[in-house]
């Protein structure tokens, strides 16, 4: 399993948009109210991952992975990148979701009262989404192990720390 690519994510991004703005523009009538709460849950998902990608960090760097007490096991590790992936995707696709509201109701905010009252709960709920997309990326991104990361630097031409 290799590391998520971002150009990956942005394409899943767009195309979530592209069919996002189809489905509404067809759909909108029907929606319920969107509010600014709508999309609190995916920033606490980000701001849990994120936490857990610093302790991971942590105790690689301080060297307590592997199997004992107060150590953090290497399936945990391995547990963690897959949540990382996922959530970096879910993250892509509920993002280009958001944007494809925002793509209808921005233009409309004028001329429909609700899309204007929708497009506050809409931007929030697009945020909260790209916080999980970097929160995702960011937890697989401390999962690595310090070969990796220096293997990284050296193809990129650094140094090693």
């Amino acid at each position: 399993m290799g590391p998520t690519r971002k150009r990956d994510l942005a394409a899943g991004t767009g195309v979530a948009a592209v069919v996002c703005y189809l489905l509404v523009t067809f759909t909108y009538r029907w929606f319920p109210p969107i509010t600014v709460w709508t999309g609190v849950s995916l920033a606490a998902v980000a701001i849990a991952e994120a936490v857990w990608g610093h302790l991971i960090r942590t105790r690689i760097a301080e060297g307590q992975i592997g199997i004992g007490a107060g150590r953090l096991h290497p399936l945990a590790v391995a547990r963690s990148v897959v949540i990382a992936k996922a959530s970096a995707w879910v993250g892509a696709v509920v993002l280009g979701w958001w944007i494809g509201v925002l793509g209808y109701l921005l233009p409309r905010r004028h001329s429909m009262r609700v899309a204007e009252q929708d497009t506050a709960g809409a931007a929030v709920a697009a945020l909260c989404a790209l916080a999980l997309l970097a929160a995702g990326l960011w937890l697989q991104h401390c999962c690595k192990s310090p070969e990796d990361r220096d293997e990284d630097q050296d193809r990129l031409g650094a140094a090693p720390e």
